[in-house]
């Protein structure tokens, strides 16, 4: 596939953790153009197992993420295999910190990612002011963090189908995934010489179960994804995650398990500030069948939030309601909001 982004040579980052990333890069994808007052600004962070490739099927002419109004900015999470990850980074960097392998990648946060996509808008762009930052699931989450570390630069915020907590259980669903990848003999804690393809096809397989309601699957609507029998669905999700690097996905997980607005030196931890301290008017949008972003957590978080507004999606498809393009209705629900935010 021929290179559709560019990247943004961050230096050695320090983390959250005291860890350093060497040599930290952030892959990114923008849309549009920057308009002379800098003020026409989307970012549009990715989700777990997506990149700028997957948000791309939002944007286009004519539609609420239009390149010919907005520029929209699309960060890739660490750990996709495009930003600095396992995957690629050097095995021979000669910081005190030595990462020899993928497997000792630092622990990166959420706040973290925030961090080196806020020097890339302020280094690369000059950007002081942004319009809209929006995401599904992870995406979701990085919106809300946004909106919490920079509450007088970000105007509005729509996360949907994530949380600006990961909750206990959300935690637990990921343990859940995580054994049955770090099961197979193969992964060698994380050393692994060749690709542990039972563990991903197993990895694959459980998640399935989680990323659709249970109404999805009695209503048979993986007909809709064009597979005729649920198998056939398990198995795509098998093949799906063969394509990933095993540590790759192990430490987005960590990020995603690890997920707290208010875990930073601006909130210490006091959860209710950090959203009383968000200033964007915001609409957070959770599936009603959504198995780990539950709405019972959103709406927490919104009876917290000055200008926020609770809207569910009456939809079947679970978490998966949220994914860019997975079904007709709900994809036209999520662009019509964001047409509203940006009225």
């Amino acid at each position: 596939m021929a290179i559709d982004y560019e990247v943004y040579e961050l230096g050695n980052v320090q983390l959250q953790s005291g860890e350093i990333l060497p040599d930290a890069k952030l892959a990114y994808a923008t849309y549009g153009t920057l308009n002379a007052q800098k003020d026409n600004v989307i970012i549009f962070p990715t989700h777990y197992t997506g990149t700028h490739r997957s948000n791309a099927v939002l944007i286009g002419s004519g539609r609420a993420l239009d390149p010919d109004r907005y520029f929209i900015i699309v960060p890739n999470l660490f750990g996709n295999g495009l930003s600095s990850s396992p995957s690629n980074i050097l095995a021979s960097n000669t910081l005190a910190t030595n990462i020899p392998d993928g497997a000792a990648f630092p622990h990166v946060t959420l706040y973290d990612n925030i961090q080196c996509q806020f020097r890339l808008i302020t280094e690369q762009f000059g950007i002081e002011r942004i319009a809209l930052v929006l995401g599904w699931s992870m995406g979701a989450q990085q919106a809300y963090h946004w909106a919490a570390l920079y509450p007088d630069r970000v105007e509005r915020i729509f996360p949907y189908c994530g949380s600006a907590k990961t909750s206990v259980h959300n935690r637990v669903f990921l343990e859940g995934v995580k054994a049955a990848l770090t099961a197979d003999a193969t992964w060698q804690n994380g050393r692994y010489t060749e690709p542990p393809t039972a563990g991903l096809k197993a990895f694959g397989r459980v998640y399935a179960g989680w990323a659709y309601s249970q109404a999805f699957y009695r209503e048979g609507l993986y007909r809709e994804l064009g597979f005729e029998t649920v198998e056939a669905l398990l198995k795509w999700w098998e093949d799906d995650h063969l394509s990933w690097d095993a540590n790759d996905l192990l430490a987005m997980l960590w990020t995603w398990q690890h997920g707290d607005i208010s875990n930073n030196s601006l909130y210490k931890g006091d959860f209710a500030l950090a959203l009383r301290s968000i200033r964007a008017k915001a609409i957070v949008m959770p599936s009603a069948t959504d198995l780990y972003f539950p709405p019972e957590d959103n709406a927490i978080e919104v009876a917290h939030m000055p200008s926020a507004e609770l809207r569910i999606m009456q939809s079947i498809w679970g978490h998966c309601a949220g994914g860019p393009g997975y079904n007709a209705a709900d994809t036209a629900l999520i662009e019509a909001t964001i047409a509203e935010l940006l009225a």
